[in-house]
């Protein structure tokens, strides 16, 4: 589902414009991104868990040129872990 067709299921199924459901949707995102980038953590009951960890420095390989070594350097990335309605509704 792409996040044009989330915000016309959520128009349709408020009720409301899509305008409304695209500020909606959107609002929602800029807090959950907002939330995770100050708390580190983003907790939805029932659906899921965003938050930042940290990956090490490491080395890879270029893959135009896989003899050539690269340093990876460490940075913070954003993870997703289900919750158990979410996962049950899944299966």
């Amino acid at each position: 589902m792409t996040k044009t067709a989330l915000i016309e299921s959520v128009a349709a199924e408020l009720g409301v414009s899509k305008k409304l459901a695209a500020e909606l949707v959107n609002n929602m995102i800029a807090n959950i991104v907002k939330g995770v980038k100050k708390n580190g953590e983003v907790r939805i009951q029932g659906f899921g868990t965003f938050k930042t960890s940290k990956r090490k420095a490491r080395t890879g390989v270029n893959p135009q040129n896989p003899s050539q070594k690269i340093k990876i350097p460490a940075m913070n990335v954003v993870t997703f872990k289900a919750g158990s309605e979410f996962k049950a509704a899944v299966k």
